[in-house]
């Protein structure tokens, strides 16, 4: 099969599947090998890159899905108006990127880096899929230990978490290091 078709066929599954898509599946459902599947994976990725697509091709782990392109966000987001945005408070996003830098973590130890109490926004970050349960610390009261899903990585256009950024450039310099 060349490369071009492959490439045209992989395109319309992941658009009719609508999230995402295990790539030995696929494989396994195109009746190839997962290595004959990856060149037209990164072709068709590259392509949507290249040619500034309406949609991009994302990997997450071993799975595949397509999106729309983040530089055309605001036009889609203008043709479905009025949709509302449910945006996470800055204590929820807090609560997120503690979770996300440290995990697995207890709520406790949330809470020790906030000091403050972090049910809520605990609670409103499972309902929405962007961290689950992972496991119990083994120590007194064995706590639930929480961690990021792959639709975190999806939400904010990661790949893996290697891709969050690094938190000492996030931090302002102190004074002393400006004069």
């Amino acid at each position: 099969m060349e490369i071009n078709e492959l490439c045209g066929i992989l395109e319309s599954v992941l658009y009719v599947a609508g999230e995402p898509v295990r790539v030995d599946a696929l494989a396994h459902a195109l009746n190839l090998t997962q290595m004959e599947l990856e060149p037209a994976i990164e072709q068709l990725r590259d392509h949507c890159l290249l040619e500034k697509r309406g949609i991009r091709l994302n990997r997450h782990g071993m799975e595949i899905q397509l999106s729309i392109n983040p530089d055309y966000a605001k036009y889609v987001e203008m043709f479905l108006q009025p949709v509302k945005k449910q945006s996470l408070s800055q204590a929820v996003m807090e609560t997120l990127s503690i979770i996300a830098y440290r995990q697995p973590v207890t709520k406790a130890d949330v809470e020790a880096v906030r000091g403050v109490k972090c049910d809520y926004s605990v609670q409103l970050l499972l309902t929405r899929g962007l961290i689950m349960e992972a496991g119990r610390k083994e120590t007194l009261g064995r706590p639930i230990l929480y961690e990021t899903t792959d639709k975190f990585l999806r939400h904010f256009g990661l790949e893996t978490l290697s891709d969050l950024p690094n938190i000492a450039q996030l931090q302002k310099p102190d004074e002393e290091d400006v004069l």
